[in-house]
């Protein structure tokens, strides 16, 4: 293990590196040199020197191999979570199906986010070009978030419950029985148009899941919570890599009550079955007759994502109009704000997951900014809210 001495400018992303190459220790911390907001923080030859390096670097983020010797990388994971369980951590493997499967295994166990090793056969440029890509960004937005976080952590204890400047508003579950109490999220944008109880009345025919960033943790929490498999067809969008979605599945099938599978081409979506939008297709739905029918293509990504949340929930919304539960889990960018608004204009329901919960506040804090959420939630509560809302429900009654 070697550290790097701490420069000037508190301001910039501090990243511990750990790697047992020694050559891709070199290219990553080159290339992130090259960005002058990023500085590197230090270095760690395996799992054991990483968690070591933690209090002696104080680094904002961590790149962190999987395969590695003494400790590996998914081993790591699960001993820093238990004491930094907000420090942001992107996995680096290779894209054999082996490393795949163990990317999901780190996504699942609380990692950040992915970005795949380049290949050892391509030249240093090409390495730079994915790195630049694909981890910059990455290190940038979750670092960003962390840092919020920690200051928004720190304001809590030092200022009253409450600031006379910052309206409130109360976030409470549809559920008239069980609301979440005493829950408030202190912001200014938009008043969420929360609908009471009394106002839900129409019959939930889908639910549509767009989640990005942090996601596949949000998904095992929530459907690791239900106890009963649901009446409609549930359709995910995840943006994930191709084979990356059916490892995915796999892990929420053996955590829920429910069969999740990457969707195909044709197939009909049945009640309480749980369909994922397999990595690079879009998916969208139709209803040629009586059933409904999953479709998946290759156009132009959207948002720069393929799947497109948008994708699917503009085509949900022209086959379910008002029966749509749209949910919106973490994830960066603002991808399913405007398949969003089509549902909303068709009549259907919108919660997304609350900002304090989510590893990346991007997608449904565009919701909340436009005003078109029904319920703003904490990741623990989300499955909750949508058995109850997606359950056949009369005017007021629960059958």
């Amino acid at each position: 293990m070697s550290l790097i001495p701490i420069k000037n400018g508190l301001d910039k992303v501090r990243v511990l590196i750990v790697d047992d190459s020694a050559v891709m220790r070199k290219i990553i911390a080159s290339a992130l040199q090259k960005n002058p907001d990023i500085e590197v923080a230090g270095f760690a030859n395996n799992g054991i020197q990483a968690i070591e390096s933690i209090a002696t670097c104080c680094p904002d983020i961590i790149t962190l191999d999987i395969e590695m010797p003494e400790m590996d990388g998914l081993t790591a994971l699960r001993e820093i979570r238990k004491t930094h369980k907000y420090l942001p951590i992107i996995m680096f493997s290779s894209m054999t199906h082996q490393g795949a499967q163990a990317a999901v295994m780190a996504l699942t166990a609380g990692a950040s986010d992915y970005v795949a090793k380049p290949s050892k056969g391509g030249s240093v440029d090409i390495a730079f070009q994915v790195l630049e890509a694909e981890l910059i960004p990455k290190i940038i937005g979750l670092a960003k978030r962390a840092k919020t976080r920690i200051a928004k952590e720190a304001l809590k204890e030092i200022s009253t419950p409450i600031s006379s400047q910052v309206s409130p508003v109360m976030v409470q579950s549809s559920k008239a029985h069980s609301p979440i109490k005493n829950t408030y999220v202190q912001t200014t944008l938009s008043p969420i148009n929360h609908k009471p109880t009394g106002q839900i009345n129409k019959p939930v025919q889908a639910v549509c899941i767009g989640v990005s960033t942090g996601g596949p943790m949000a998904l095992m929490q929530v459907f690791g919570a239900f106890t009963a498999p649901l009446d409609v067809p549930i359709f995910i969008v995840q943006h994930m890599p191709a084979d990356f979605t059916a490892l995915l599945a796999a892990r929420l099938t053996a955590t829920s009550v429910m069969t999740v599978k990457e969707a195909e081409e044709g197939e009909v979506a049945l009640p309480g079955m749980v369909y994922i939008a397999p990595g690079g297709f879009h998916m969208t739905v139709a209803r040629p007759g009586i059933k409904t029918i999953i479709h998946l293509n290759t156009q132009p990504p959207e948002n720069s994502c393929r799947p497109a949340v948008d994708v699917l929930y503009r085509s949900a919304a022209e086959v379910y109009r008002d029966g749509v539960l749209a949910v919106i889990l973490t994830g960066m960018g603002y991808d399913g704000l405007k398949g969003s608004e089509v549902i909303k204009s068709k009549g259907g329901q919108i919660i997304v997951q609350d900002e304090a919960t989510s590893v990346i506040w991007g997608m449904p804090g565009a919701i909340v900014q436009a005003g078109i959420a029904d319920a703003v939630l904490p990741i623990d509560k989300m499955a909750e809210e949508i058995n109850f809302r997606a359950r056949k429900v009369g005017m007021l009654g629960r059958v």
